[in-house]
């Protein structure tokens, strides 16, 4: 069983970035198993269009199935159906509690097994092994499957890699169960500070407990506007907790997981429930005044100092520099 099954999930048109990203990991992870990757979409009116750009990330089939979204018995029963249907040993998950729920449901309905929180996926003799970090992610554990193995990945975990076309959508019918029907989407509602995107930042400024008070998360502001661009803003969960900053924007264990070009902390300790959220960062920089601090043993650059005096002069460089 070769082929391998991923999950989209969409809203709006649009595909989930995070589902993206698992189809694009598991073309590479198909092809040297010898298989092709179907993707199979869940929901009402999605159009051709919509369902057939998964081809551009190496999808060889659009499935689509016309059953309620956003809620995880009718996609158990679609993608139960189209893999008792197919040469399928495994199905990925992009991540989110969607995934959780729905790859739970799929590995039960299977008696497979289920990884959850994967970072990694590779190919080690003719099967898929998953990595998953334990140990506060000190460590890595892997992760092989007896039988239909089902993957719910970290969020960002999986790279998003154009490298196709659009592919011909199939419709497939599928008889829900009576679960199905149990429960339905009343109203589709946003947490507060939802309007806070730092999943998708090229460049993300946070702010931690050093910042000294809430009124001072306006030197990340202004430096992620000096950064321009598509740069935002984010936070520690200490920053969170404290009500400094929305919960939308907290990096780490219990928030985020994020992976820009360019990680700036201001004030940040770098504890090791942070780090798990931010260390996939390209660049990362520290500024603070502790030395001590254990975000300088990660950090490509760390800055011993008063961050209330070095992070407006860097702004005024930054802007100074861009014209």
């Amino acid at each position: 069983m070769s082929n391998i099954l991923v999950y989209a999930l969409h809203h709006e048109g649009a595909i989930n970035k995070n589902s993206l990203g698992a189809i694009s990991t598991a073309s590479k992870l198909a092809a040297e198993l010898g298989g092709e990757v179907h993707v199979a979409l869940v929901g009402e009116d999605i159009s051709d269009d919509v369902a057939g750009s998964v081809g551009k990330y190496g999808a060889a089939k659009a499935l689509r199935v016309n059953a309620p979204a956003g809620v995880a018995q009718p996609v158990v029963d679609a993608l139960d159906t189209i893999a008792s249907a197919g040469d399928y040993g495994y199905a990925i998950f992009g991540g989110g509690l969607l995934g959780f729920e729905a790859g739970a449901g799929l590995a039960a309905r299977r008696g497979g097994g289920i990884a959850v929180e994967i970072t990694g996926l590779r190919v080690d003799g003719g099967q898929l092994v998953a990595e998953r970090p334990i140990l506060g992610d000190s460590s890595i554990s892997e992760i092989k499957f007896k039988g239909f193995g089902v993957v719910v990945g970290r969020l960002n975990a999986f790279e998003v890699v154009e490298s196709g076309s659009p592919v011909a959508v199939e419709d497939v019918a599928v008889s829900l169960s009576d679960a199905s029907g149990k429960v339905s989407v009343v109203t589709r509602g946003e947490q507060r500070g939802a309007d806070v995107n730092i999943e998708d930042a090229n460049v993300l400024i946070t702010g931690g407990r050093g910042l000294g008070k809430p009124e001072n998360f306006s030197l990340a502001d202004d430096l992620a506007k000096a950064f321009g661009g598509n740069s935002a803003v984010a936070a520690t969960r200490a920053a969170v907790d404290a009500g400094w900053y929305p919960y939308a924007g907290q990096i780490g264990q219990t928030g985020k997981t994020v992976a820009p070009k360019l990680y700036l902390g201001l004030g940040v300790s770098g504890a090791i429930q942070h780090k798990v959220g931010m260390q996939s960062a390209e660049n990362i920089v520290a500024i603070n005044k502790d030395s001590n601090a254990p975000i300088f043993e990660f950090a490509d650059l760390g800055v011993v100092g008063d961050l209330h005096t070095i992070t407006p002069a860097l702004t005024e460089a930054i802007k100074a520099k861009k014209g």
